[in-house]
């Protein structure tokens, strides 16, 4: 029988920074309820297309916060190897799933990638503050103009004009899908880069 590889040595805990919270009155948040943008008074909103975008609204949120206060190294580090995803690179990500998403909505030939080949978005995200600032910019206007394609559509049941008349309903809840999903992976990357947790 041929040994295989030798076995790493995993490194001491020594080089993970300590958890900790900027939170008081729950702990186990991000943020006390007065300096939570997500915290809303009064009562929730009216109707199933209020409620997809009161969601929505809340994970993009959530993935900025845990963007905020970090450099352009430590949004760009991959923080839990062997994953190629950094902070930089869901942005990126988010910014190009935004554009397919319109792709879906409207009719015509599909605006380009944004970043080119697959995978570019997480691979190419550099910690450069050109880069940040292209990123985020990039994030904000593809938002917006998705936003805008579906805000044509008031019934959440209609269905698109786009590739295979997809459902509003549906690309409202898969957006929501992606940010949460991923706003899980920024969880874990912000607290590998600097320790800080909460929802």
């Amino acid at each position: 029988m041929q040994a295989g590889p030798p076995l790493s040595i995993v490194n001491p805990v020594s080089d993970v920074p300590e958890r900790w919270s900027q939170a008081a009155v729950h702990p186990d948040m991000w943020a006390d309820p007065d300096e939570d943008p997500r915290n809303k008074d009064g009562a929730a909103p009216e109707g199933e297309l209020a409620t997809l975008r009161d969601f929505l609204r809340d994970y993009r949120l959530t993935l900025r916060m845990k963007c905020d206060g970090l450099g352009p190294q430590e949004l760009a580090r991959r923080s839990v190897p062997p994953s190629t995803m950094s902070l930089l690179g869901l942005v990126r990500h988010l910014a190009e799933v935004e554009r397919d998403w319109r792709n879906w909505i409207t009719p015509g030939d599909p605006a380009p990638k944004l970043y080119g080949a697959r995978d570019a978005d997480f691979e190419q995200a550099v910690g450069e503050q050109a880069a940040v600032e292209a990123a985020f910019a990039d994030l904000e206007r593809e938002q917006a103009q998705t936003d805008a394609a579906l805000a044509e559509y008031a019934d959440p049941g209609a269905r698109v004009v786009g590739q295979d008349g997809t459902a509003v309903r549906e690309l409202w809840v898969h957006r929501i899908e992606e940010y949460a999903r991923h706003c899980g992976h920024a969880d874990l990357l912000r607290e590998r880069v600097d320790g800080r947790v909460g929802q």
